[in-house]
C-alpha cells in the first residue's frame, strides 16, 4: 500500500487543503493527513479542534487518516512508515520555502520523496491566514472553508470570542 503524509498547521482546514487531499488520492491508497503542533505559530485553534476539523471534513473518504504530531516531519515520516510527504504550493514563495524546508529535510533522511501539489487555479488565493484575519474583523470568508465544516469552525472561533 502506497501511503503519503500531508502536514501542515490546518489553522483552519481550508478549500486548499481538501483540493491537496484529493489530489493524492488520486496517486496513493492512503493519505496521513497530520496536524502539526507548530511552536512557532500561535493557532487560533487548539489541535484537537484542528483535528475534529479534519476528522469531520473526511470522515466519509476511504483513504483518509487524520493524526497529529510534534517535532521533525521526517519523524512523522518514520513513523508513518512512507518516505513520500507531500506539500501544496500556492505560488513561487512557497515553493522557494518548501524547496528550502525539503533541503534540510533529505539531509536528514536521504529516501524522502517531496511531492509539490500545485493549487488549483481557482484556490489559489485561499489561505489559513486568510481565514482567521477575515474572522477577526467580522468578515467571512465562507467559499474558503469547506461547507462540512463551517459551522463547526463558526462555533469555535466564537466560543473563543475572536
Amino acid at each position: 500500500m502506497k501511503r503519503c503524509v500531508f502536514a501542515g498547521t490546518f489553522d483552519p482546514p481550508t478549500s486548499g487543503h481538501r483540493s491537496v487531499v484529493e489530489t493524492c488520492l488520486k496517486i496513493f491508497d492512503e493519505v496521513v493527513v497530520a496536524v502539526a503542533e507548530n511552536t512557532a505559530k500561535r493557532p487560533l485553534l487548539g489541535v484537537e479542534q484542528r483535528v475534529l476539523l479534519l476528522e469531520k471534513l473526511f470522515k466519509d473518504r476511504k483513504g483518509v487518516k487524520v493524526t497529529s504530531f510534534s517535532g521533525a516531519a521526517v519523524d512523522l515520516l518514520k513513523r508513518e512508515g512512507t518516505v513520500f510527504y507531500v506539500r501544496g504550493v500556492r505560488n513561487g514563495a512557497d515553493y522557494e520555502y518548501e524547496n528550502m524546508d525539503y533541503l534540510a529535510s533529505k539531509k536528514l533522511m536521504p529516501e524522502l520523496v517531496e511531492i509539490f501539489v500545485p493549487a488549483e487555479q481557482d484556490k489559489i488565493q485561499i489561505s489559513s491566514t486568510l481565514v482567521k484575519n477575515s474572522v477577526r474583523f467580522g468578515k467571512r470568508l465562507f467559499d474558503y472553508l469547506p461547507e462540512e465544516i463551517r459551522e463547526d469552525f463558526l462555533k469555535m472561533t466564537e466560543e473563543k470570542d475572536v
